[in-house]
């Protein structure tokens, strides 16, 4: 048979019979132009095969086919004594991917990406992947304020039909911004203004926030604050007129000009409630934030209608819909205001899903819900369940979301969707503690154990002060109705030599259960009872207090200890707090039955408050009283100590109140602590949170039996604290400057603990 080129361009631009080809039946068939590509890949995308009819339908398909697969630049068909021969020509191969000039982003981050878009070593060349990836690379680095950047690729042909590609890479500095100004603003001046934006000119801090570096993102929300800041001081007609962002030529320095309308500042002259209010008028009236005679506040009247809508919500009317219509004098400057109510239908819960918790169970999650499938939509009780389950501690991120149900006008569903984090922690010889120095330690404790909601811990601790061997369960559901249960088990041995309390050794093993009894949603009493017995080791330079003690009621106790408590927490996170209040009351009581007869009362209120923006105020105050009974003084070993990280920080661990000869501490049977902090996120990472700073004002002693207590008496201190709940466990780092130390205490400026976690 006459040989015949069957080229696909000619085929599809041309119908003429001289291009038609005879339809034949293949004998064989074989490809020629294959370097790296096999055969058998050839023939498994070819769509013909051998004993088959071959037609100009069939053969446009094939090439169609060929091309197709991507791997080729170039295929033809040619056709000999029956036999379909395959020419192609292969697309070169990637060999290597190489960058120059690259100091901005790790080498293999990059290479990962590239992959993603299909340009990696190995794979088949494409030129329009490569102009691709060129132009993300570009926009990586503007999106870091590297505006000057210049990328240039070399494409090298190689053996074998192989290419190298190459970025050369001129990053050039950081585009900053060198003026932000503000135009029309007469209220207010321009640097209170920009002392509520993000963005700023360079500073001494904005080499670490990158502040100073322009972001579209961070521009806008700034512009926000800006609105918000003249709508909540009663500028309700402020407009912005235009933003301009431009860059000198040399794409090394930014400047952003503003142009704003402030208008007129209005007052409020009177507010009215219409429409079909299912509430009492005078019971909705009591949630209204902005009254008559007010500055206008956008922050407030979007606050009234939140608190009408949850609270037509508590009654099941889940789309209720406030609306504050304004009318507005302006030659008076004076808005009236009508809040419309329209409560819509009322609507239940039909399912709850629960989605992300792929290690915790369901029913850990459910049995925190308040809000129950096929009863009445209540806004107050989805809140307070989202909150419960935040609080369990195993989840970075709770969402909880309440969409109508399709096809219907009474419905929703609620959907959870949790973020679960690590639950367990494991310490093996990285503790370290400012006043125990290295810890040789190792313990393993999971909160969530098998994803049942249980919690277990083992732990020993080979401390300068103290070494502790334990096992801990706890069942927070041992009923239904939420009542824990919990076992432990211990020996801890104290060496008060690495303190600054007075000398003595102490080795206590013992036991025992604890139950928690939850008395509403806010309350929780705990009971226990246990046994422990402690020996006592005493020294020549051991305080005489402690050797009368020991050769009264000899150096070997037995405690029966009788323990319940009272809890009240409404904070809204455990591990990020920013409102609500933890209080505590706990009363220890030695109980007859063993030879050591004491009682230790104690109380700690902490409280949170929202402050400006991302701070929050922490107020923290603690008190305790213990004394014997049945005419034996406290245990010396029971005494309260105060000083160090928990408690007055910039002192060292249990140094506080009364000492002996030596200047040791020798405890108390009354104590008092009170902290004061402002928590704020870590410049630059204001979602992370993990992280927080905090200023602290920090206050406390303890005090003896023939003390008077007095506030003079007292330590106090101030300073800079981190928390950070790391990948390796929580850390905390402190700063203070005590403020009235005396020449006998025992300072510590720096303090520190270190954990690990996995």
């Amino acid at each position: 048979m006459k040989l015949k080129l069957l080229p696909m361009l000619l085929m599809s631009l041309y119908g003429a019979s001289a291009w038609a080809i005879q339809p034949f039946v293949i004998k064989d068939i074989r490809v020629e132009g294959i370097q790296r590509t096999e055969a058998g890949t050839v023939f498994s995308y070819l769509p013909v095969k051998v004993g088959e009819t071959l037609d100009d339908e069939k053969a446009a398909t094939a090439i169609k086919a060929l091309y197709g697969t991507g791997f080729f630049k170039d295929v033809r068909l040619e056709v000999e004594s029956d036999v379909l021969i395959v020419m192609v020509q292969e697309r070169p191969a990637i060999s290597q991917i190489d960058f120059t000039g690259l100091k901005e982003f790790d080498k293999k981050q990059l290479v990962d990406g590239l992959k993603q878009v299909g340009l990696a070593e190995g794979r088949i060349f494409d030129k329009s992947l490569l102009d691709k990836a060129e132009q993300e690379l570009k926009r990586q680095y503007l999106s870091r304020g590297k505006y000057a950047v210049a990328i240039t690729t070399t494409v090298t042909p190689l053996e074998r039909n192989r290419t190298a590609i190459s970025f050369n890479i001129s990053e050039g500095e950081v585009a900053k911004i060198q003026q932000i100004n503000l135009v029309g603003n007469q209220a207010f001046p321009e640097k209170d203004l920009l002392d509520l934006f993000v963005l700023s000119t360079p500073g001494w801090m904005t080499w670490w926030s990158k502040n100073d570096q322009y972001s579209k993102q961070k521009l806008a929300a700034d512009i926000e604050t800006l609105r918000s800041h003249y709508l909540n001081r009663g500028y309700l007609e402020f407009n912005l007129d235009s933003t301009q962002v431009s860059i000198s030529p040399d794409k090394q320095s930014i400047y952003i000009t503003i142009n704003i309308t402030e208008g007129q500042k209005y007052t409020v002259s009177d507010v009215k409630l219409a429409g079909e209010m299912l509430v009492p008028e005078e019971e909705l009236r009591k949630l209204i934030k902005i009254q008559p005679g007010d500055v206008f506040s956008r922050e407030k009247l979007t606050e009234t209608t939140k608190l009408i809508g949850d609270r037509l919500g508590k009654d099941g009317y889940a789309f209720a819909n406030v609306n504050a219509v304004p009318e507005l004098n302006k030659e008076k400057q004076e808005a009236k205001f009508t809040f419309f109510v329209d409560p819509g239908r009322r609507v239940y819960v039909r399912r709850i899903n629960v989605t992300g918790n792929t290690k915790t169970r369901d029913e850990v999650v459910r049995r925190e819900m308040r809000q129950m499938e096929g009863a009445w939509y209540a806004a107050d009780k989805v809140t307070r369940s989202r909150e419960r389950i935040n609080r369990l501690g195993y989840f970075s991120d709770v969402n909880v979301e309440t969409p109508a149900v399709a096809g219907t006008t009474d419905q929703v569903d609620m959907n959870v969707s949790v973020t679960e984090k690590p639950t367990g922690s494991i310490m093996a010889g990285a503790g370290f503690s400012s006043s125990e120095g290295f810890i040789l330690s190792g313990s393993i404790s999971q909160a969530n154990v098998f994803g049942s909601g249980n919690y277990l811990s083992t732990q020993f601790n080979s401390g300068r002060i103290n070494t502790v061997y334990s096992l801990s369960y706890t069942n927070p559901y041992y009923t239904d109705d939420g009542i824990s249960r919990g076992f432990d088990i211990y020996q801890r041995k104290v060496n008060s030599r690495a303190l600054s309390v007075s000398r003595y050794d102490s080795d206590s093993i013992g036991g025992g259960m604890r139950f928690g009894v939850p008395l509403n949603e806010m309350d929780t009493v705990n009971f226990g009872l246990s046994a422990e017995n402690t020996k006592l080791t005493l020294y020549d330079n051991s305080p005489q207090r402690y050797k009368d003690y020991v050769d009264t009621f000899g150096a070997n106790n037995t405690t029966l200890r009788g323990d319940t408590g009272w809890a009240r927490d409404t904070r809204d996170s455990i591990i990020y707090p920013t409102k609500g209040s933890l209080q505590r009351a706990f009363a220890e009581m030695g109980l007859p039955g063993g030879n050591v007869k004491y009682y230790k009362l104690s109380y700690q209120h902490q409280w949170f408050r929202p402050l400006i923006q991302d701070f929050t105020l922490m107020l923290n105050g603690e008190a305790g009283y213990a004394n014997g009974y049945g005419g034996k003084p406290l245990p010396f070993f029971k005494s309260f100590f105060a000083g160090g990280n928990t408690s007055v920080r910039g002192f060292r661990s249990s140094s506080l109140g009364p000492k002996d000869d030596a200047g040791n501490a020798l405890g108390g049977n009354r104590r008092l602590v009170g902290n004061a902090e402002v928590l704020f996120p870590f410049p630059g990472m204001k979602k992370d949170q993990s992280l927080r700073l905090s200023l602290f004002l920090d206050a406390g002693s303890v005090f003896g039996q023939e003390d008077k207590i007095s506030f003079g008496d007292m330590r106090y201190s101030t300073g800079l604290a981190v928390s950070w709940q790391s990948p390796m466990g929580p850390m905390k780092f402190s700063i203070a400057a005590p403020l009235n130390s005396k020449e006998s205490d025992k300072l510590e400026r720096f303090q520190f603990i270190l954990g690990s976690t996995f």
